[in-house]
């Protein structure tokens, strides 16, 4: 039986991916450059953002260094998120059912504390969660196992015992290498079919879970 459940947040939770496309357009139109929806999933959709910004400098010969590009990343961030940011379709229903079946919650994210709970709150969702792991907290990101890991150690549960939701292909790999299962909820990219192999279970929204869930406690 699933103890916990372990949520990312970019793109599983919330609905933040629109709004990262809609920065780096904004950011090549001040250079007179376009990209389209279909360049950013194939190319930037679900990867770290310091790699995006470094592919993003080379790319369109960007006149910036790293630091540079992430820093009015941030801001543009920062005043698109103040205008909200959609919770993912699905989640309140699920987050409300896991808190009436006593499972413990949290979420396993490569983003900043303070960004994390500002979109979090937008919704009144925080309280929902008992644990968090953010940036900083582990050596290695995703696809490396060490946030899922770590969300499980703080959970007091063991790997096994624990599900992980998540939509990119380097959370799932992390997934993987850490022992826990995953559902996978494609967002703007359906990840590859050799990586939804190694998921328990492909689910359309968040909330079509809970039959999973309900179905896996009644073996």
């Amino acid at each position: 039986m699933v103890k916990a459940v372990i949520f990312d947040l970019d793109g599983l939770l919330v609905d933040t991916e629109p709004i990262c496309c809609r920065i780096l357009q904004d950011i090549l139109a001040e250079f007179g450059r376009t990209i389209t929806l279909e360049e950013y999933v194939r190319g930037y959709s679900g990867k770290p953002e310091r790699a995006n910004v470094a592919r993003l400098i080379e790319s369109y010969r960007l006149p910036w260094t790293v630091e540079e590009g992430l820093a009015r990343i941030f801001t543009l961030e920062e005043e698109l998120h103040a205008q909200g940011v959609a919770l993912k379709p699905g989640a309140k229903e699920l987050l409300d059912h896991l808190r009436e079946t006593g499972r413990g919650v949290a979420i396993a994210s490569s983003s900043t504390r303070e960004r994390a709970l500002n979109l979090l709150n937008q919704h009144g969702v925080a309280e929902y969660f008992q644990q968090f792991v953010f940036a900083g907290e582990v050596e290695r990101g995703k696809p490396a196992p060490d946030v899922f890991l770590k969300a499980c150690e703080k959970l007091g549960q063991a790997p096994g015992d624990c599900l992980v939701l998540e939509d990119s292909e380097a959370g799932i790999q992390a997934t993987h290498a850490a022992g826990v299962p995953v559902i996978c909820v494609p967002d703007l990219k359906t990840p590859e079919e050799r990586f939804l192999k190694l998921t328990a279970a492909v689910c359309p929204s968040l909330d079509q879970v809970i039959p999973w869930l309900e179905g896996e406690a009644g073996r």
